[in-house]
């Protein structure tokens, strides 16, 4: 049988280009090296002091500050790929991590995409074809139709009254919290869709919508999953997601707190089976509502997510390490009956940005002290001296506890909270630390909506 252009790469490299920057950078740098591979870092002109450029193989800078003309700019990724000889590319999270013109032109220059194939992004990144994708597979859904929405006002009419009010709009090409808008009732319906319409247009390229019911106190639960080319693969268990502010994950735990086996297990398996029915290879989030002791499943990222530690803190797997191994065309080394998840795992995302108001902060870190310890881990970019550019993401360091039990957990994180120190910018440390002594969230009692709540709350205080 004649290899494809995908197989025949797959497994052929030995040095990665690292097409990110930050956190997630220095952790697949780290990965990297373990597993005895040569690593090139890119940057922009912003980046050009990152930490992580010294301990690459070789650092390029590909562009100016603006993201799109460096970090999402596909031509300068791919020369600074041919110039550095690297054989694969990795796109950790964000960017271009889930652009299936980038996946594909990768494999079309002979790398090695350390993700799914160009077709599983284009499936799965696309909401409506993912839901048809999941219905196939036995993965429970949201109520709603698995096709876009029509533009005559009376069909959808009809649709709205048939899932029943309140319901959701959302791009069908969307992501990260935009594109999507809450109808309560009928005489606000057709607003909110030519709103969102012109939002996703702007946003994602792409006025198609789709329409599902609107769950009024669910959590936000995921299934971690991985896939070789061998047609193995293997959930990790579960995680948390709830804690949100304006649909932006601020707090993930693992596992989920309260949902017992005999719920999971099947939901968890479907997802397996639903890889293994389109072919996926490589890491992978199913994230589900789950409400009244149901799960109904919203997208796939067909990534490495951000919250990725507190799995790996729990069932002892190297996400990173693994997700690189698939893409050199390794079997998987574990099965399903392999995994076993112990204890509990909190992250907190440390972002650089006023406590209260949120807003963005920039500037330069005079001092930075970070907690060690048993079951403590940090993953970061920064030091003292390192200057915190407005032109990117706020995320500054992802804080990682784990401990026995869900309750050992709570505490270890509230002394790591209290370890932390950062000066010279603003961070949402003092929020975090506040949110770990709240009575409703030690107990698990929380939905999405419940951090809003909170902060409104506090305001009013």
């Amino acid at each position: 049988m004649l290899e494809t252009p995908e197989q025949s790469a797959a497994g052929r490299f030995d040095t990665v280009l690292i097409a990110n920057r930050g956190e997630i950078a220095v952790r697949i740098q780290h990965a990297c090296r373990e597993l005895g591979l040569k690593t090139v870092a890119i940057c922009s002109e912003a980046d050009r002091e990152a930490p992580y450029g010294s301990t690459a193989d070789r650092f390029l800078c590909i562009g100016p500050s603006s993201a799109a003309k460096s970090y999402l700019n596909q031509d300068a990724i791919l020369l600074a790929a041919r110039l550095a000889g690297a054989g694969a590319i990795h796109p950790g999270y964000g960017f271009l991590s889930e652009n299936a013109a980038f996946a594909d032109a990768a494999e079309k220059a002979g790398l090695t995409f350390i993700g799914p194939t160009s077709s599983s992004i284009a499936t799965m990144g696309d909401k409506i074809s993912a839901k048809r994708a999941m219905m196939a597979a036995g993965v429970p859904c949201v109520p709603g139709p698995d096709t876009a929405l029509p533009d005559d006002p009376d069909t959808i009419e009809r649709i709205a009254l048939e899932i029943g009010y309140p319901v959701i709009i959302k791009a069908a090409g969307g992501g990260g919290g935009r594109g999507m808008r809450v109808v309560p009732k009928a005489d606000v319906l057709h607003e909110a869709i030519a709103l969102t319409r012109e939002e996703a247009r702007k946003a994602f390229g792409s006025p198609s919508l789709y329409m599902e019911k609107f769950l009024e106190h669910p959590r936000h639960i995921e299934i971690q999953v991985i896939c070789d080319d061998h047609g193995n693969a293997v959930w990790l268990g579960h995680r948390d997601c709830s804690m949100q502010r304006r649909h932006q994950k601020v707090v993930e735990e693992a596992p989920a707190a309260g949902i017992v086996p005999d719920i999971i297990q099947p939901v968890g398996m479907a997802c397996v089976q639903a890889c293994l029915q389109i072919g996926y290879r490589g890491v992978g989030t199913f994230e589900f509502l789950y409400e009244d002791g149901a799960f109904y499943f919203i997208e796939m990222n067909t990534r490495l997510q951000v919250e990725h530690p507190v799995t790996e803190m729990t069932s002892g797997v190297d996400i990173v390490q693994a997700q690189i191994r698939v893409a050199q065309g390794h079997v998987l080394d574990l099965n399903q009956g392999d995994v076993t998840c112990e204890g509990h795992s909190f992250e907190c995302r440390i972002n650089a940005e006023d406590p209260d108001s949120f807003l963005p902060s920039a500037g330069v870190v005079t001092h930075l002290a970070l907690p060690t310890g048993p079951g403590i881990r940090v993953d970061t970019h920064i030091h003292a001296g390192y200057k915190v550019s407005p032109y990117y993401d706020s995320l500054i360091a992802k804080l990682i506890v784990h401990a026995p039990t869900r309750a050992e957990a709570m505490a270890r994180m509230r002394e790591a909270l209290a370890g932390t120190e950062v000066e010279g910018i603003s961070t949402n440390i003092p929020f975090l630390r506040a949110l770990f002594e709240d009575g409703a969230f030690a107990q698990g009692e929380t939905d999405i909506h419940y951090l809003e709540q909170w902060l409104k709350l506090r305001r009013a205080a």
